[in-house]
């Protein structure tokens, strides 16, 4: 395991026991969760995006402030819902964001998972093209978001006004950012598409089919097809795989208040029509998740694990809880903390 960091959901909500009760408050605590996260060595913080919702949604603003208040940590989304981009406008945000950030980010995009709205994209001004499905409009704009942050000539220049007939580039370019994007595969299929495209792999706790294995087995299958099928298609750049995990240690009485007797196996339901598999929760002292989490093939296949956070007890909590991983858990997976 070369890499750990966390991953938010950036949910506010003012009930009890909850420390982000705005949204004020959830974009400043994940600022701040970055900060102290680069501080323990770790080597990623990440943002989901969600829209219409109590969670964070736009990352450029987020990931540009976190990248002026950090040096070293990656900075990334898991995962921007490309149906709701522009992907010229998209090209501009990430690259101002990643430019701020010394070439920090990784970018994991995807089609996007169910959520409140229906077809909440439509709400946004855009449409899938007749014809396409959600997938293809998704991948579409990715691919078109790809040759934008490359350099790739993206309209023709005005010959009254430059004097000449010519292309332009969205601008500002950051060098390097086309080969920080990640797909969000939630499939088999979809992740052996992903290294057919030179896309990193961002495999999270749900898989969308059910083979009747462990979540591990299924999700480490999905990165072997993954790297089998970038090294058939020729990519020259090495590819990356990040998997997420529900990781809380109890070392007080307060752990065990908020997560003590949680059912910690394997969950399968139906998610959009489709047979699914939840990944569990790793809950209890922190030797024994240490011990599971070596066992998880999919976290010994990847070289990047996500750990989601539940940010709404805090910054000072979720602090205490990645520094406990960072001391007693990640080592016995071969990690070592960032300098």
């Amino acid at each position: 395991m070369q890499n750990i960091g966390f991953l938010t959901f950036g949910h506010w909500q003012a009930i009890p026991h909850s420390q982000v009760r705005t949204g004020a408050d959830a974009l400043l605590q994940t600022v701040e969760l970055a900060e102290a996260a680069e501080e323990l060595g770790l080597q990623g913080a990440y943002v989901r995006v969600h829209h219409f919702a109590r969670q964070l949604s736009a990352p450029f603003p987020l990931l540009a402030a976190m990248a002026a208040r950090t040096r070293r940590i990656e900075l990334g989304t898991g995962v921007i819902d490309m149906r709701y981009e522009n992907p010229l406008y998209m090209a501009e945000e990430a690259a101002v964001a990643d430019l701020i950030s010394g070439g920090r980010l990784q970018l994991g995009v995807s089609r996007g998972s169910p959520s409140e709205a229906l077809r909440g994209y439509e709400s946004f001004g855009y449409r899938v093209a007749e014809g396409a499905t959600e997938t293809e409009d998704a991948r579409s704009r990715t691919e078109l978001f790809r040759s934008a942050v490359a350099g790739s000539p993206m309209a023709r220049t005005d010959p009254r006004f430059t004097g000449v007939d010519g292309t332009l580039a969205v601008t500002p370019r950051s060098p390097g950012l086309e080969d920080r994007i990640w797909w969000g595969s939630g499939t088999r299929e979809t992740a052996r598409w992903a290294g057919e495209q030179g896309y990193h792999l961002m495999s999270s706790t749900l898989l969308t089919e059910d083979t009747g294995v462990p979540f591990g087995e299924l999700q480490a299958e999905q990165i072997n097809l993954f790297r089998k099928s970038w090294a058939e298609a020729g990519w020259e750049r090495t590819p990356r795989v990040s998997v997420s995990r529900s990781v809380l240690p109890i070392t007080s009485d307060e752990d065990r208040a908020y997560f003590g007797g949680r059912d910690d196996d394997d969950q399968v339901g139906v998610l959009e029509g489709v047979r699914s598999r939840f990944g569990r929760s790793y809950t209890g002292e922190p030797d024994a998740i240490a011990a599971e989490l070596a066992a998880d093939p999919a976290v010994q296949a990847a070289d990047t694990l996500l750990v989601t956070v539940p940010n709404m007890l805090g910054v000072a909590y979720n602090t205490r809880m990645l520094a406990t991983i960072a001391r007693d858990i990640a080592p016995a997976l071969g990690w070592t903390p960032a300098p």
